[in-house]
């Protein structure tokens, strides 16, 4: 199976290193990467990711001078952004894809371990943006992996202006971003609601977001309210028991950021959120605390997971196993 990754960004180009690695195992043959401009800083970056085996092409920024080989491609991992992916759309015909986070519209909305049956050989899928899987994953492991235990929820989204290897929108002090729905407010609350819609879930969820100068990572401010009481020990187990949720004592980002950029693959941290367990309040059924969430790499997981179920790898549950035990953290 010949694979493409379009868009060489950080997210393209970190999943390019997830898919050289699990090769194998994901029964992929070709993988090339497109990537819209060459720049001459880019060179050596370009060069690695020849040398792992990935086919580069560049050029136009035409997308039809492109596709013309989208018959040797059997599945496209959809990396740009901006709509980009949307526009680009119309070109996969025939071919089954996913489009990254800020890409709504593209498909069925998808986190991993949500809404798993909701994908399976569908032909286009959304996989979420971080935050939202952030977001997410937070009432997955509060409610006990059962939505209907929860009541209502509100996130207060801090994200890092840009990520550290960029120096393009460094914003010089703290900006609020506007609600786009007046009940709902940022798309983080409205990508997790229609996400949850798709497993016939509803229950009043709101979010807000305001952007820091930072370049390390996003957090996330909490508050749950479930239809039943809990104890600090009760959470902090749910927290134990979660797949796709890490804990941290840390109060700074940066030391959590270090410990990824030493001990996780390329660097990275894969779990969707990393819960400070040790500054929770819990008051009866209310759960409220800080959750730090590890941008784009978060995502990924869901990604690969996406590409097994809609192309109906029939071994995709061991893949998955073998993936995350490599990938995810208990703890940071």
């Amino acid at each position: 199976m010949n694979v493409l990754v379009n868009g060489g960004g950080n997210i393209g180009t970190t999943l390019c290193a997830l898919l050289v690695e699990f090769k194998d195992l994901l029964r992929i043959g070709e993988i090339y990467l497109r990537k819209q401009t060459n720049f001459p800083w880019r060179i050596e970056d370009n060069e690695r990711l020849k040398n792992k085996g990935i086919k580069i092409i560049s050029g136009s920024k035409d997308p039809r001078d492109y596709y013309h080989f989208l018959g040797e491609i059997d599945y496209v991992f959809e990396a740009t952004s901006s709509g980009i992916g949307l526009k680009n759309k119309e070109f996969y015909t025939g071919i089954k894809s996913c489009a990254q986070g800020s890409e709504k519209g593209f498909g069925i909305p998808y986190m991993s371990g949500v809404n798993d049956d909701k994908i399976k050989n569908s032909s286009h899928v959304q996989v979420v943006s971080c935050n939202t899987h952030g977001a997410a994953s937070v009432l997955q492991a509060f409610s006990d992996n059962d939505f209907s235990n929860i009541n209502s929820a509100d996130f207060v989204v801090v994200r890092r202006s840009e990520d550290i290897g960029n120096h393009e929108r460094l914003v010089s002090a703290n900006v609020v971003a506007r609600h786009l729905d007046e009940t709902i407010g940022t798309h983080h609350a409205i990508d997790v609601n229609d996400m949850l819609k798709t497993i016939n879930v509803n229950f009043p969820i709101t979010s807000s977001d305001i952007t820091t100068p930072s370049q390390l990572m996003h957090a996330t401010r909490f508050n749950v309210e479930l239809n039943h009481a809990v104890s600090q020990k009760e959470i902090l187990d749910r927290i134990t028991a979660a797949k796709y949720i890490a804990a941290t004592n840390k109060f700074d980002s940066n030391l959590v950021f270090e410990l990824g950029r030493r001990y996780g693959f390329h660097g990275r941290i894969f779990s969707h959120a990393i819960v400070v367990t040790n500054n929770l309040l819990i008051e009866n059924n209310r759960i409220k605390g800080w959750a730090f969430i590890p941008q784009e790499g978060n995502s990924l997981i869901s990604t690969i997971h996406a590409f097994l179920l809609q192309t109906n790898n029939k071994n995709q549950e061991d893949i998955m196993s073998t993936i995350q035990e490599e990938l995810l953290n208990t703890e940071w």
